[in-house]
């Protein structure tokens, strides 16, 4: 990333040109890419990382495993600024809209693996500075297929999440 840095007395500002083009201050971006460190987010969008071997050159770039539900199969999308296979059309606010609500700009929602409930809890600049970090990201070029519906076979390997069993029948989740 490259950076300029003014020095004005003792106060150093530095200047992110990526952030700049993403409508941030280079603050932002760093606390958006500490929370999405934090946040795991690594961990379902970033092919191989559930094999332990992330490919970093496609981090955030959408996953190579699919989480089974009982309804569909979903896998980790590409968060990445790429236009045609990930969220670079999206603005600002539709990526920390999703972030906080589950409600893509398409209007689908996302999938309950997802922890938007717990994401909606963040504050409007933290999902604000998550999403201006994404926007800095190098575009990866990655179709994450499906989702799925259950009578679909995915082509990916999959994960099966089961609800637990009561007295009653499966619990909701």
């Amino acid at each position: 990333m490259l950076r300029t840095i003014f020095v004005v007395g003792t106060l150093a500002m530095i200047v992110c040109p990526q952030a700049h083009a993403a409508g941030g201050s280079a603050a932002q971006v760093a606390r958006g890419k500490y929370l999405v460190e934090f946040g795991g987010c690594n961990d379902c969008h970033t092919p191989g990382y559930f094999f332990g071997k992330p490919d970093m050159t496609r981090y955030l770039g959408g996953s190579d495993v699919g989480f089974q539900m009982p309804d569909k199969t979903v896998v980790g999308r590409n968060l990445t600024p790429d236009k045609e296979t990930g969220i670079g059309d999206w603005t600002t606010e539709q990526i920390a809209t999703a972030i906080r609500s589950g409600v893509r700009p398409d209007g689908r929602v996302l999938a309950s693996v997802m922890p938007w409930a717990a994401f909606s809890k963040l504050t409007v600049a933290d999902v604000t500075a998550i999403a201006v970090y994404l926007k800095t990201l190098p575009a990866v070029r990655h179709a994450v297929p499906g989702p799925f519906t259950a009578d679909q076979n995915p082509p990916v390997f999959t994960w099966k999440i089961t609800p637990p069993v009561v007295a009653n029948g499966p619990s909701a989740p």
